[in-house]
């Protein structure tokens, strides 16, 4: 099976010596040469926010069947639901009229092997203590569980009623929903 990582040169530079950047950039020139502007307002079709995880392996829009312009999608590493997550569903929410949350964490997280020592040695690193927790967990399901609850208890969020997590397996492809805390 080939990946994007494994068809293409390493991290650090292209086959002609340029960045990673170099190739990203010019990859958008070749894709601003047939674009044309979609017409779409930024407010989602479906009227949904999805924050997932980070995790490269996850093409959260394909195993979700959505097309460009349904969601708003939010990815941060775990797919937590932080103070910075709660700001942009805020603004998803108030100002651009979602009204569904749907949460996806994943089988393998790298989350689920750290911990707050991560942090303690950065801090150890570069002098300065990060002002973000790692968010870390043991648990995945439970860790969705947390983040429902996080979502539904915010005071700044309108709608609070539809929000549901899963577990996507990152080896099956399959979303298992995830029941919330009683």
């Amino acid at each position: 099976m080939s990946t994007s990582a494994s068809a293409h040169p390493a991290p650090s530079a292209t086959a002609d010596g340029g960045s990673v950047t170099d190739r990203l950039v010019e990859a958008n020139r070749t894709y601003a040469a047939g674009f044309t502007d979609p017409g779409m307002d930024a407010r989602p079709v479906l009227k949904v926010a999805v924050v997932a995880c980070m995790d490269a392996r996850i093409d959260l829009h394909a195993a979700l069947g959505l097309e460009l312009g349904d969601c708003h999608t939010i990815r941060n590493a775990g797919g937590v639901v932080t103070d910075d997550v709660i700001r942009s569903l805020t603004i998803s929410q108030r100002a651009l009229g979602t009204r569904s949350v749907v949460l996806v964490h994943h089988t393998g997280c790298g989350l689920e092997s750290l911990t707050e020592e991560f942090r303690h040695d950065i801090e150890r690193e570069v002098g300065q203590r990060p002002a973000w927790a790692v968010e870390s967990f043991r648990d995945v399901e439970q860790d969705v569980r947390q983040s429902m609850q996080r979502v539904r208890t915010s005071p700044f969020l309108l709608s609070t009623e539809d929000v549901r997590g899963f577990v996507f397996d990152v080896k099956t492809g399959l979303l298992n929903e995830v029941a919330p805390a009683v």
